[in-house]
């Protein structure tokens, strides 16, 4: 038995590796994004000649950029745009039109197109959540069998990216997420299962190359076993070079040799590969330079991780950060906290010797390069007319729905929706809202005779005992659990007494529908109940998806992405 399993594990293993090497030969028939930055280019060595020795350093930084503080933030981050010659932006929160006019601006005023870059790991909705569209969480995605649904998801967020007038998201996360108190990365990870990671990582990444932007992993080497938020401190990892090589380092590997255009840089401490004492991996040249480029071969962008994040500025503050991040071997730096004495900073030490003219010359004629690659030597200003209408396409939409309906996941036995019957009377029991969603919505349209209760948080004993009165008079029941948070968090903030009202309201004759991260099935009890819909996160395009496996529109195709407990393994999912 124990030999049929090592044959097993081999063969999956084989799989995977033919799989890989399909998607790179593939690849390979495209143009090559990685081939082309290194590269000679006319455009480039002429625009490069243009520039002088601090405009050269000046497109190595990204500069923050938000259209929601307001017209005197825009016009001061469009000064130093124009004084500095910075080679592009990081942009956070606004809106669509504002952005596009803010990009519009800002492009006319550069001697050298921006490259504009984006947190879009769920596609634009991650930054512009009120007036663009939000895919599924990572982790949702991650439950997904059809990788085909990915990429396609890749080619969409690519076409929005193009239309606002933008060149290079921040996604996928790589990370496998194998601490459930992750307090950064959690849903934001595809899981823990390194294979699946690498497969979904890939599809999207393809998708978004393919449809002209270029895609940058995060965050390297890995950031998904740890417990602190680099955003506030440094995080440690004491862990082995075997461990990492054969779990964090895995999928990172993959890719490059499928041909990744860029991967950031996380702060992180990680004395088995740099022990110099407090040194972020971001800033190590140990890292990037040893590891990432020489070791692993990658020939892509190296961006650093926010420079003015605690996890690097804690030991290294005061523009050291920047100078080493360069030394490192870093293309691009993330948000300097002061990009004019960065600037000067890195310039001294070219002067001093610390850093190669040759080296830093290289690195600019890849951004450069890059910028080509994307059409930006053809630069043509963002047309506003019908941009909201764009972004905020039917097709889209339709993409988010079924991307949430292939993820839905049944634990458990399907028994109990099996069972269910729209024309028998339904108790439907909402915790942890106090008003009805899209969820609640759907079954009221649907089943004749509903009746719906909410367990909103503030209930006394005696009104949660009634509740539990009232249900013993119906056959089919509803339970609708729901993490109303923006993020869905390892454990729901439920109290005892709500906690201990899930666990007896749970029956056989119980449909649970699990509107929460995965991680939070060990904060409550709902193993008694006759079935159990995990959606991942509460959005409404998540709960219809749940709604159509109830009604039995659709046959669940989700699979656990992470190991949840014993009774909930990764890989779960009927």
């Amino acid at each position: 038995m124990h030999e049929i399993s090592i044959r097993l594990k081999e063969a999956f293993s084989l799989l995977f590796s033919i799989s890989i090497f399909i998607s790179v030969a593939n690849a390979q028939q495209k143009t090559d994004f990685v081939t082309f930055i290194n590269q000679s280019h006319p455009w480039v060595e002429k625009t490069f000649q243009q520039l002088t020795p601090k405009e050269r350093i000046a497109q190595l930084l990204l500069i923050r950029a938000h259209t929601d503080r307001g017209q005197r933030y825009v016009d001061s981050v469009g000064r130093i745009v124009k004084q500095e010659k910075l080679g592009g932006l990081v942009v956070f929160q606004g809106g669509p039109v504002r952005h596009a006019n803010m990009f519009n601006r800002y492009q006319k005023d550069s001697k050298v197109p921006l490259l504009i870059t984006f947190d879009g790991e769920w596609g634009l909705g991650m930054r512009l959540a009120d007036s663009t569209i939000s895919f599924p969480y990572q982790m949702t995605l991650g439950a997904i069998q059809r990788d085909q649904l990915l990429y396609d998801m890749g080619k969409q967020v690519a076409k929005d990216f193009r239309r606002l007038g933008m060149h290079f998201n921040f996604a996928p996360v790589v990370d496998i997420n194998n601490n459930p108190d992750n307090p950064v990365i959690n849903f934001r990870s595809f899981g823990d299962n390194k294979e699946n990671v690498a497969r979904k990582a890939k599809a999207y990444m393809d998708g978004m190359v393919d449809g002209g932007i270029v895609a940058s992993l995060k965050h390297f080497p890995g950031h998904g076993d740890t417990d602190v938020d680099s955003h506030h401190d440094l995080p440690q990892l004491d862990f082995s070079r075997d461990r990492l090589n054969k779990l964090e380092i895995f999928p990172f590997r993959e890719l490059i040799r499928a041909g990744a255009p860029a991967i950031m840089v996380a702060h992180m401490h990680i004395p088995s590969l740099d022990n110099t004492p407090n040194i972020p991996s971001s800033i190590s040249k140990k890292v990037v330079t040893d590891l990432l480029r020489n070791e692993l071969g990658f020939k892509g962008l190296a961006v650093t991780d926010a420079m003015d994040m605690k996890g690097v500025t804690k030991f290294f503050p005061n523009g050291r950060a920047d100078v080493m991040a360069i030394e490192a071997g870093n293309d691009l730096l993330e948000i300097s906290e002061n990009s004019q004495r960065a600037v000067q900073m890195i310039e001294q030490a070219i002067k001093s010797g610390t850093i190669k003219q040759a080296d830093v010359d290289r690195r600019v004629k890849k951004v450069l390069a890059t910028k080509l690659w994307l059409g930006l030597d053809k630069y043509q200003p963002v047309a506003t007319k019908n941009l909201y209408q764009d972004v905020n396409s039917a097709a889209a939409k339709q993409l988010v729905q079924r991307l949430a309906e292939a993820s839905v996941t049944v634990l458990r036995s399907k028994r109990a929706i099996n069972s269910f019957s729209s024309a028998r009377p339904t108790l439907v029991v909402s915790v942890g809202i106090d008003k009805p969603q899209a969820i609640e919505q759907a079954i009221a349209s649907r089943v004749r005779g509903s009746m719906q209760l909410y367990v909103k948080g503030n209930e006394t004993e005696d009104q949660l005992k009634d509740i539990l009165a009232e249900s013993r008079k119906y056959g089919q029941i509803i339970l609708a659990i729901h993490d109303a948070r923006n993020r869905p968090q390892s454990a729901l903030p439920f109290s005892d007494d709500i906690k201990s009202f899930i666990d007896k309201i749970t029956n056989k004759k119980v449909i649970t529908l699990f509107h929460a991260n995965p991680y939070a099935l060990n904060s409550v009890d709902v193993d008694g109940s006759g079935s159990i819909i995990l959606t991942y996160q509460n959005d409404a395009f998540m709960q219809r998806a749940a709604a159509k496996v109830l009604f039995k529109d659709i046959r669940s195709e989700g699979k656990l992405p992470v190991a949840v407990s014993r009774k909930h393994k990764n890989g779960a999912g009927l």
